[in-house]
């Protein structure tokens, strides 16, 4: 960006009265628009490894096939942070967004998870590769998902259903609300407590009765 000063025909020129006055303006004005820099942007991003250590899975013959999409609020498609402001606002943490949209992330994430604790090739996201067949069919829908007004916590609120495919068992459908503690209120803190939220969420579906 060129940040030269414009040129005044001198049949133009202002009148000395007035040239102190345009300086100024064009200094603390037009001039600093012109070549100011935005403060750059961080991004975050909701790693796939575990947040804690995975135990050994028991074993099992099951396969879940994890449906997609997993359902968001239309508030969360979105590259903002976001806290609550007042009784039913939402501030956007300036110069912090997500490196991926919560959308894809958080299928992502879930299914990592949820394959830690099942144990490795028993969940598939939908469609199921050639060959695979799943015993359990998870449908999750995510409420609501964001940081506390005090930065202090994340919350974070699910429902879900299983079911069997071959219906051999009923439907279970189950919900759980979850608060994460991010201690010191950082944005790496409350980022972190994101991740460690959908693992407590992956963590209540298996042990789900």
């Amino acid at each position: 960006m060129s940040c030269e000063r414009p040129r005044v025909n001198p049949s133009e020129r202002p009148h000395p009265s007035r040239r102190t006055a345009l300086a100024t303006l064009l200094a603390a004005g037009g001039l600093a628009a012109g070549c100011s820099h935005s403060p750059p942007v961080q991004l975050y991003h909701l790693r796939s490894a575990a947040p804690v250590p995975v135990p050994t899975p028991a074993p099992s013959t099951a396969v879940w096939q994890l449906l997609l999409p997993v359902r968001l609020p239309d508030y969360l498609d979105r590259e903002a942070i976001l806290l609550p402001q007042g009784d039913t606002g939402l501030l956007a943490l300036s110069g912090h967004r997500w490196a991926e949209s919560l959308r894809d992330a958080v299928p992502r994430v879930l299914r990592q998870d949820l394959g830690a604790l099942l144990g490795e090739g028993r969940v598939w996201p939908s469609p199921l590769p050639s060959g695979v067949t799943a015993t359990r069919q998870l449908r999750v829908e995510i409420l609501g998902f964001e940081a506390q007004a005090d930065r202090a916590s994340v919350r974070l609120q699910a429902r879900w259903t299983l079911t069997d495919p071959q219906g051999r068992t009923p439907p279970r459908a189950d919900g759980a609300t979850l608060r994460v503690a991010a201690e010191g209120g950082s944005i790496d803190r409350l980022v972190a407590a994101h991740r460690l939220a959908l693992w407590r969420l992956a963590e209540r579906i298996v042990s789900a009765p």
